[in-house]
């Protein structure tokens, strides 16, 4: 069972240095690279932590455009023929070893998608860079849909959540 926890923005001052969730690339993220990002505005980083401050998951958002020419065509004629629309990119998405099965990375995909909703900033979707087949299992049991030009790569039309939230805030 997990201990009591809650997600938040990320705090220099967690305990990150035990954080291990298999990949050495994300697991080094968390050492100084992300608060460098953080403090030129590259990315934000969200945090699952648990009552002693430790990191146990954590996922990162940042600002991108689809090139329209890249999305499927019966989206693409919905949509305004600029260039590009807006999207946000989930740059990493991680949970500790520790307590993987918990669902944590469903919660964190579920906050992350939150957050992007209650936004002012507009995004026609979520893009995800997934590093390996068991990732993109992952994102795609939740609707994401693969890029036809890119190995690994995924969106989530948002309309489609807002869709969904809509549906569940009715029954």
């Amino acid at each position: 069972m997990l201990p009591p926890i809650r997600i938040t923005a990320f705090d220099k001052d967690c305990l990150r240095d035990q954080f291990d969730c298999g990949s050495r690339p994300l697991n080094l993220y968390l050492q100084k690279p992300v608060s460098q990002d953080i403090k030129r505005r590259i990315a934000s980083c969200f945090t699952v932590i648990d009552e002693n401050k430790r990191i146990l998951g954590y996922y990162t958002l940042a600002s991108t455009s689809i090139p329209l020419v890249d999305l499927p065509e019966n989206l693409k004629k919905k949509l305004p023929r600029y260039p590009s629309v807006p999207a946000v990119l989930l740059g990493r998405l991680a949970v500790d070893k520790q307590v993987k099965g918990y669902g944590l990375g469903k919660a964190l995909l579920g906050n992350a998608l939150k957050r992007i909703i209650r936004s002012d900033i507009a995004a026609y979707a979520l893009i995800v860079d997934a590093k390996d087949q068991s990732a993109m299992d992952f994102y795609q049991q939740f609707g994401f849909i693969p890029f036809s030009n890119e190995a690994h790569k995924l969106f989530f039309p948002l309309a489609n959540l807002n869709i969904h939230l809509k549906i569940e805030a009715q029954t």
